[in-house]
């Protein structure tokens, strides 16, 4: 028997084991890298600071924890469609350039494509098997320092229904499958697969553009119900009308703010004027078969992340150890 490998793994944990906190804790100080990272490095260097801190640059860990602190609110958000299964990944990116790179595209395809069997879990997603080695999480890292911008898996989502289709729009798509904006649309029903694709792509384009809240009323997050009915009620204060008049205000803008806000409620896009749950019903009619909208995912690169305003024409004069002219 072949004790080599044993033995290799025994002598890498006593390694690991031999590395002090205190030292782990200068290296991530002077580089920025992971914790984990930063006792590899010094395990394979026999604890040698220097030498670790090389290291951990000849693996790029060094540069991509660096650029860790910077804004990354652009990128490209994926989709992918195995059968009646259905995901879509977030991936951002510093610039807008970076979309547009084709290292940095086939690396949301793929990340897409793995997203399929990683049921919304970012965790479990990163930690998945990439194509040709490694982890989706040591590719990304591997990206960050080749690009030379952060990036980061941000989110990811999966629909699916029994019998139906999942079907996937994206906006203004770099490349298929590739975009700024990624939908799907996940149909319940025995209709043909022609009508319910046809149906599906009309939905998603609707949800693209309208961008609902939830798909009906009731799945509306109950404290932005809260926060729009504080403000309604500030709202009708202020007319000046009595008490049970102000309460009529709130209740009729919060319907309305339901209405306009969950999926099956809102005005087709296609003509609006009619509700989509109206269109969904007229589609299962020409189908003949009932048809069940039964969840939706929008993604929007980007979303929610505060991006850092720069001056550009400051960053350039910084660099050049010069003031900018005032503007007239």
């Amino acid at each position: 028997m072949d004790w080599t490998p044993a033995f290799a793994g025994a002598l890498e944990e006593v390694k690991m084991a031999e590395i002090t906190a205190a030292a782990v804790k200068e290296l991530r100080e002077r580089t920025g890298a992971g914790m984990m990272d930063c006792k590899k490095a010094l395990a394979e260097t026999n604890g040698d600071m220097e030498a670790a801190i090389d290291w951990l640059r000849a693996k790029g860990l060094s540069a991509a924890a660096k650029k860790a602190g910077r804004t990354a609110a652009e990128g490209l958000v994926g989709v992918a469609v195995e059968g009646t299964r259905g995901a879509v990944a977030e991936v951002n990116s510093e610039t807008d350039f970076v979309a547009k790179n084709e290292q940095f595209q086939d690396f949301v395809r793929n990340v897409a494509a793995l997203a399929l069997n990683a049921d919304g879990d970012v965790e479990a997603l990163k930690s998945a098997a990439y194509p040709g080695g490694g982890t989706v999480e040591e590719k990304l890292t591997e990206n960050i320092a080749t690009i030379g911008e952060n990036q980061s898996l941000r989110r990811t989502a999966v629909v699916s229904v029994g019998q139906g289709a999942v079907v996937s729009y994206v906006h203004n798509a770099v490349t298929p499958g590739l975009g700024k904006i990624g939908v799907l649309v996940a149909l319940e029903s025995a209709a043909g697969a022609d009508a319910l694709q046809a149906l599906g792509k009309q939905l998603a384009m609707h949800i693209a553009a309208a961008n609902p809240l939830a798909l009906d009323g009731e799945g509306l997050d109950p404290a932005l119900i809260e926060r729009e009915r504080g403000i309604a009620m500030e709202k009708a204060r202020e007319s000046g009308k009595p008490a049970n008049i102000v309460e009529k205000m709130v209740e009729g803008g919060l319907a309305k703010f339901r209405k306009d806000n969950a999926l099956l409620s809102q005005l087709f896009v296609m003509d609006n004027k009619t509700p989509v749950a109206e269109v969904v019903a007229a589609a299962a009619r020409e189908a003949g078969s009932p048809i069940t909208l039964a969840k939706f995912v929008r993604f929007q690169i980007g979303e929610g992340i505060e991006k850092q305003e720069s001056d550009f024409a400051a960053e350039v004069a910084a660099a050049a150890g010069t003031k900018p002219e005032p503007v007239a």
